[in-house]
């Protein structure tokens, strides 16, 4: 136990000691880190705001399933509410419908304007909910092959922009988040590499006395972790804290782009443990990725 705690302050001790030595390239290494996962956090949450309208499009929009005439719109609503995918299933009788275009159309007349037409000319109708976007179309399809159904009209176009939107933004992101993560890894690997040059006949001293390549670089891989340690804690405290500025502004009269911003980060109880562990996994990930190549460059030079 005892022998367990000294290896652990010698590691803690060495890390703070070669943190100390990198001076104004600590906070170069930080501050990239700092950047990569801001804007690494910020595209998450976009595309979770994204991923939220298709779904509340999915679960809101109405499928509008019109019946062949004749056929009753009762004797099919078991037959759609049976069916994977669907939420809800109303009807909508001919006569409802006639009486709602008549009133729409401003007409007082409605027998006279029946007479003129021969009869209701109308249909019957169901509207389908549907549980998500994805099975949108699937279920459309669907309610098409049915028998006793003429067609069935949906807002496909909103939900098809709406996807491309969302490919768009992740491919946007995966480049950026790619781009400045190379950037923090040589940022990383050069601050390591110098700190490491700076000890080098602290680390000679080391092998002369049996210390194993492990032992004496572990302390270097351990900074590299800090850096994003550091970086991932940071872009997390900006993050509320934009979150908290534009809760502020909720209370005034905000337009609605500053409306659609605060209800985009707002986060719900599952992306509040996301979102942290995502920014510490990747931040960690390039700084011990940072630490291991100027280690071995290190290495190899010797």
């Amino acid at each position: 136990m005892m022998r367990s705690l000294l290896k652990t302050d010698y590691l803690l001790i060495e890390t703070l000691r070669g943190l100390r030595r990198g001076g104004w390239m600590n906070w170069a290494a930080a501050s990239t880190m700092t950047v990569l996962l801001f804007l690494f956090g910020t595209s998450l949450q976009v595309s979770w705001q994204v991923e939220g309208l298709l779904n509340q499009f999915g679960s809101q929009l109405v499928i509008s399933t019109y019946l062949e005439s004749g056929v009753d719109a009762g004797s099919l609503i078991t037959q759609v509410q049976r069916l994977p995918g669907v939420v809800d299933v109303s009807s909508v009788s001919k006569e409802q419908a006639w009486s709602q275009l008549t009133a729409d159309l401003g007409l007082s007349n409605i027998s006279n304007a029946a007479a003129q037409l021969n009869g209701n000319p109308l249909v019957d109708e169901l509207k389908v909910k549907a549980r998500d976007a994805e099975q949108v179309p699937r279920l459309a399809d669907t309610l098409r092959n049915m028998t006793g159904v003429d067609d069935v009209l949906y807002v496909n176009e909103v939900i098809k922009q709406l996807r491309e939107l969302n490919e768009g933004l992740r491919w946007v992101s995966l480049c950026i988040v790619s781009l400045l993560s190379m950037t923090a890894i040589a940022v990383v690997t050069t601050t390591i590499r110098l700190i490491a040059i700076a000890r080098r006949q602290e680390i000679e001293v080391m092998q002369l006395v049996g210390a194993t390549r492990s032992w004496i670089y572990l302390p270097f891989l351990l900074q590299g972790v800090t850096f994003g340690l550091v970086g991932a804690g940071s872009s997390w405290g900006l993050l509320l804290a934009i979150q908290e500025g534009l809760k502020s502004l909720a209370t005034s009269n905000q337009p609605a782009f500053i409306e659609f911003l605060i209800n985009g980060l707002r986060l719900t109880a599952q992306q509040w443990i996301m979102l942290p562990i995502a920014l510490l996994a990747l931040g960690s990930s390039l700084g011990l990725l940072g630490s291991l190549i100027a280690v071995k460059k290190v290495a190899a030079a010797r």
